[in-house]
């Protein structure tokens, strides 16, 4: 966290913990009382790269299964858009082919052809 931005760790100590020079504290209190910094602190923001926090990340998990469940429920074939990957900006990557095989051998056969085998 000291490296990520010390300023913004000295301002989150002296706002939570009216501690002005943090270097004067033990090493192992001081990385307890950075840990329990809350979500929305500087350095937890600064650090998280400005993601959302621990709770609004678990809401979107909820919701995003929710919206699955009532895709289901209300015969949808395609759940809804995930919030939790627009927070996390993460691309869905859709399957476009499936492949089947009929035995072990032909399963083993574009195994080795897709993983550099002969």
């Amino acid at each position: 966290m000291i490296n990520s931005d010390e300023d913004a760790l000295i301002c989150d100590f002296l706002e939570t913990y009216h501690v002005l020079n943090y270097r004067s504290l033990p090493a192992q209190l001081a990385a307890t009382l950075a840990a329990g910094l809350r979500d929305t602190s500087r350095i937890a923001t600064i650090t998280t790269e400005g993601k959302a926090s621990t709770t609004n990340t678990i809401l979107a998990a909820i919701a995003d299964r929710l919206g699955v469940i009532m895709a289901i429920l209300m015969g949808n074939k395609e759940a809804p858009p995930s919030i939790f990957n627009a927070l996390y900006e993460i691309e869905q990557k859709k399957i476009s082919e499936v492949a089947s095989f009929r035995t072990g051998e032909e399963y083993e056969s574009m195994w080795l052809r897709i993983n550099g085998g002969t």
